[in-house]
């Protein structure tokens, strides 16, 4: 691969050092996987997608979703919400409480249930609403950032995300991202790199990051190069393998990338995660968290269907080292498994939204408080 020495990112005050930003995926991107994920290399993490509406009512889920690691260098918080006073009330508490270094506001959630109240993917196509809870989260951050992540519309006749990047940037987002598919993609076929670069050359004044099918580092390298933009998101590409983002470090510092480790020392690390996952929530609920994630390091791997599925059911860590023990681990990562889509794959699929909401965008009709809840980080 060929050295790409990159400049680092600035998102107000803060320096991001390779240009790289974890994507918010509910029930992934806790603490403890942020954890390990940073030990491999250095980024910006963000949490979970959190309701805004959920932090203002003193939820007690959310707000333990809200709590980091002790060493987690920047607090990075993902907030969704329809109500611009709900997100402004949201940010302020958490600014207020020093909380937070910095806050992103989602507007990229594809799922049926927040979109047909109008909330989610849906919101930019009301650029009214849409300005309102950017210039309201902007005023109530103080001097923390606040960056903006959308998709590129509801569907190939309803594109918004110029319009939603120059309102971001006159707002006074300190920087925007762009999931380069639409709600009606969801997460299917390929991300469309092309709106990336037209959304830089229209937001001049703040950093544009792009997100969409950065499996491997090369990927991250050839987006900057194709689109200009100033760094990269990266979601399903992660998941199951965090040394990704050493791989992405390596590649931006213009050195020589590291092979991706055998299944001797991924089995290390998912004990790592386990363990992590444990310390966080406690046994029980930490050793479920963990489930999910094996099929994904896995992913290629030659170990068995019925280690597979008994992995899917595990309840200790001792029995994560009894079952993997059971298995060839000395084996190559296989090559081809790091292109293999992770997590959601789902789509194309219609947009489902409130009854004529297509027939102006100009209009500010009240949306149902249910567009309020929290589904997926979009």
């Amino acid at each position: 691969m060929t050295p790409h020495p990159t400049r680092p990112l600035r998102i107000g005050p803060l320096e991001v050092d390779p240009p790289v930003v974890l994507a918010p995926m509910a029930g992934v991107t806790n603490a403890s996987f942020r954890t390990l994920c940073r030990r491999f290399g250095a980024g910006l993490y963000v949490s979970e997608m959190l309701g805004a509406r959920a932090i203002v009512e003193n939820h007690a889920r959310t707000l333990q979703s809200a709590e980091f690691g002790e060493n987690e260098p920047i607090r990075s918080i993902q907030l969704y919400g329809i109500d611009p006073a709900t997100v402004a009330e949201a940010v302020r508490r958490l600014v207020d409480q020093d909380q937070v270094d910095h806050v992103d506001l989602n507007f990229g959630c594809p799922a049926p249930k927040v979109t047909r109240h109008g909330g989610g993917a849906a919101l930019p196509f009301k650029w009214r609403r849409f300005e309102s809870i950017v210039t309201a989260a902007v005023g109530s951050a103080g001097k923390v950032p606040v960056t903006v992540k959308f998709r590129m519309g509801i569907d190939d006749d309803h594109l918004t995300f110029l319009g939603a990047g120059r309102i971001s940037e006159a707002a006074g987002a300190a920087a925007v991202a762009l999931h380069a598919r639409t709600a009606e993609q969801l997460y299917s076929g390929e991300a469309r790199w092309a709106a990336i670069g037209e959304l830089k050359e229209a937001v001049t004044s703040i950093p544009v990051l792009g997100n969409g099918d950065v499996w491997e580092a090369s990927d991250a390298t050839a987006m900057i190069d194709q689109t200009g933009c100033d760094g990269v998101v990266v979601g399903r590409g992660c998941l199951g393998r965090p040394w990704l983002f050493g791989e992405l470090a390596e590649a931006f510092a213009g050195r020589p990338i590291t092979p991706p480790p055998g299944l001797r020392e991924v089995a290390s690390i998912m004990i790592d995660h386990a363990e992590l996952l444990i310390a966080q929530y406690g046994g029980g609920r930490g050793i479920r968290s963990f489930r999910k994630h094996t099929s994904w390091y896995l992913n290629g791997f030659v170990v068995g269907h019925e280690v597979r599925r008994r992995l899917q059911a595990v309840e200790t860590v001792d029995r994560i080292k009894e079952l993997m023990g059971r298995v060839d681990l000395d084996q190559d990562f296989p090559a081809e498994a790091a292109r293999r889509p992770r997590g959601h794959t789902h789509g194309p699929r219609p947009v489902k939204l409130p009854h004529r909401y297509l027939d102006d965008p100009d209009a500010l009709e009240r949306l149902s408080p249910a567009a309020g809840l929290a589904v997926s980080g979009g």
